[in-house]
Formats: structure tokens, C-alpha cells, sequence
């Protein structure tokens, strides 16, 4: 009889601290993935705090502006093209930058931009050139000296972020200054110029595309 109940009281013992056992160790596996998440999600938010992405790209650091839409999607002229080579052969791929590039050319400036270290170019559209009136535009690319003092007014001896753009004033290679304004994705240089597509990225340069010749005091 004694036998009995004590095996008996074994097995209740056995059937009672089971349960826990299984328990703990289901707690243990569910601590583990809650570790992993809070883990995960710590990561996505500094990702996020970075300006990153779960795909690792930054929407913060791509071209932005509505003249964006016209440039190629592939090859050298596409966004991608132009961050390959450096800002005045970039430009030489961008069917809307043709006349800033014919104008670059005339003035002998090729070698002087491609070769040129952290630079921020205001690159006028071709419709920006249109705005002049055609008798003026032809004497300007004529005539090389002030070709040259208007072509180096929209280069800034460093590159700027969108950021930078948001109230600034910044010596060009023409030894004056150019001022900038704005937020977000609306930008004017010199209180005039509309950046129609910025933050192109070229090889040497930061590139900010813009709806008007700028001009500096002559």
C-alpha cells in the first residue's frame, strides 16, 4: 500500500512540474522573438533616423523637380549616366542642356569644369536661353571674355546639398556672389531663377537645373 501511494504521488509530482517546464520554455522562445523584433525595429528606425529605407536607398538624396521628368531614363544622359562622368560631359548628354553645353564649348570651359574638384554648377535649360532675346544671345556667345564671366557665375567653388540652398550666399568662379532661397523642393537662385531640377548628382559637381540665365553685373 505505502508502494503504491508513493508511486502514485510520483507521478501527480511528474504531471504537475511538467506543465511549468513546457512553459518556461515556451516563455523563453517567445522572449527570444521579441528580442528579434524589438531588435529588428530598433534597426529600421535608425535606418529611418539616417534618412535610409528598408531597400537602403535615400528619397532625401534623389533628383527631385517637375523638368526632372525629361531626362532620359537610361544611358549617359539619365541620372544615373551623369553621376558616371563628370559635369561638363554630363551636361553633353542631356538633350535639355545642349546650349549651356554649345556656350561651355565656345568659351573653352570644358577642360575647366570636368576637371574642377566639388563644384556646384546652376545649369540654365534651354528654354532659359530662349527667354534672351536671340540678337543679344548671339553677341554674348561671340564675344568670349563676357561669355566666360556669365558661364562662371553659375559655378559655386563647392558642392551643395538641398539644404545648403535653403538661405544662402555663395562666392561663384566669377569672383561674385549668388543667393538662394527656399525649402523642401522649391528653390530660386537669385530670387529669379527657378531650380526646375536639382540635386543631379555628376561625377565632379552637384547639379541644380534652372528655368533662367543668371547674370552677373557686367
Amino acid at each position: 500500500m505505502n508502494t503504491r501511494f508513493r508511486r502514485t504521488t510520483g507521478l501527480l509530482a511528474a504531471a504537475a512540474v511538467l506543465p511549468l517546464a513546457l512553459t518556461a520554455c515556451s516563455g523563453g522562445d517567445s522572449d527570444k522573438s521579441d528580442s528579434a523584433g524589438k531588435a529588428s525595429a530598433s534597426a529600421t528606425e535608425s535606418a529611418a533616423d539616417m534618412g535610409g529605407s528598408s531597400s537602403g536607398a535615400s528619397n532625401t538624396d534623389q533628383p527631385f523637380g517637375a523638368a526632372c521628368s525629361a531626362v532620359p531614363k537610361n544611358g549617359a544622359g539619365s541620372f544615373d549616366g551623369m553621376a558616371k562622368d563628370p559635369v561638363a560631359t554630363a551636361a553633353s548628354n542631356n538633350p535639355a542642356l545642349s546650349t549651356l553645353v554649345t556656350a561651355v564649348k565656345k568659351a573653352g570651359l570644358v577642360d575647366t569644369l570636368n576637371n574642377a574638384q566639388d563644384i556646384t554648377v546652376f545649369a540654365p535649360t534651354n528654354d532659359a536661353f530662349k527667354k534672351i532675346p536671340k540678337a543679344t544671345l548671339d553677341k554674348v556667345l561671340a564675344d568670349k571674355a563676357q561669355l566666360t564671366k556669365i558661364l562662371t557665375y553659375h559655378v559655386v567653388g563647392q558642392k551643395l546639398a538641398p539644404k545648403d540652398l535653403e538661405n544662402g550666399s555663395f562666392d561663384t568662379l566669377e569672383k561674385s556672389k549668388v543667393t538662394t532661397s527656399g525649402s523642401g523642393e522649391s528653390y530660386t537662385v537669385n530670387d529669379n531663377a527657378k531650380v526646375v531640377c536639382g540635386n543631379v548628382k555628376t561625377a565632379n559637381a552637384n547639379v541644380y537645373i534652372v528655368d533662367t540665365v543668371l547674370m552677373p553685373k557686367m
